[in-house]
């Protein structure tokens, strides 16, 4: 596969069980679903893929599901983030051992440290790995916003291979693309927004890794296609319609963060029969009762649940 990974690539929920197991049948269903509606890639264990609520055997597991599924269909990059980097180490070993195309890390964190520990961290993971390497913008859980002269040094040495921008900082990710193109394009940037993508697309994104496409992949095919053929019109129709849709993490009420977001997507792929439950890990709470009333109606609205 090749580093320059570019197009659709959903972060994919871990479906469980009720008593919190990964639920292989429910997550190839899911797999199914993103191949068949055209996605260029598939993102396992990141944040929407809760990472940072499984130990590793919970993320072997997933890796070892997730790969022998695909086998090879479209690249799958997989989340190997930690506190340190001694630790992402070993969750990238992991990752290879399964036959992951790529993995994505985030900065360090909990011990935190200035922008010299935060470029040394992705020069050692750059050095050491096997496959590509990109990094995970995502200042909102690390509490560190990725610096971009430093991603675009990083790219053009070759010790990472793109950026997964998570940060909501639409004029960083601007002055990066512009950055990265005079420079000969030698990251691939993909963001991570679900309702401003069609922003990024004219910013210059190589793709994007929306939650939300674990909802509802084939709008974000299209939008991608349309992107790719200059048809900005039909851009912003597939955008719109999804900035409707997304309305799923806003609608319920007494619950927030994780609960609110990747609970929304669980409860929301339930209903439409892609997964079995909407089961959390620990200590996220699952969406209940009129929460879950909430979500259906927005899925009426969006024409993908019957009335």
């Amino acid at each position: 596969m090749t580093a320059k990974i570019r197009g659709v690539v959903p972060p994919i929920i871990t479906p469980l069980t009720a008593a919190g197991e990964l639920d292989v049948p429910s997550f190839e269903r899911l797999l199914s679903r993103q191949l068949e509606a055209g996605v260029d890639g598939l993102f396992l264990l990141g944040s929407s893929g809760e990472v940072a609520f499984s130990n590793d055997a919970k993320r072997r597991q997933v890796l070892e599901a997730g790969v022998k599924y695909v086998a090879g269909q479209v690249p799958v990059l997989a989340g190997v983030i930690d506190t340190q980097t001694d630790r992402v180490l070993d969750h990238v070993r992991a990752a290879e051992a399964q036959g992951v195309d790529a993995v994505v890390a985030t900065a360090p964190f909990y011990a935190l440290g200035g922008p010299e520990v935060t470029e040394r961290h992705f020069r050692v993971l750059g050095a050491a790995s096997e496959v590509p390497v990109y990094a995970y913008d995502i200042p909102v859980c690390v509490h560190t916003k990725l610096n971009g002269q430093m991603l675009l040094e990083l790219g053009s040495e070759g010790l990472i291979a793109g950026v997964k921008d998570s940060s909501g900082d639409d004029v960083a990710f601007r002055f990066l693309a512009r950055a990265n193109e005079k420079a000969g394009s030698p990251l691939s940037l993909l963001t991570g927004h679900e309702v401003v993508v069609d922003g990024a697309y004219m910013s210059g994104a190589d793709g994007s890794v929306p939650g939300l496409a674990n909802v509802a992949p084939e709008p974000y095919v299209r939008q991608w296609r349309a992107y790719q053929a200059g048809d900005w019109e039909a851009v912003r129709r597939e955008q719109d319609y999804l900035a409707d849709l997304m309305r799923i993490v806003t609608v319920t009420q007494g619950v927030s963060g994780y609960s609110a977001g990747v609970g929304a997507f669980k409860t929301a792929l339930q209903l439409l029969g892609v997964i079995s439950t909407n089961q959390m890990p620990v200590p996220a709470a699952a969406l209940q009762g009129e929460n879950v009333s909430r979500i259906a109606a927005v899925l009426r609205e969006a024409e993908l649940l019957d009335s």
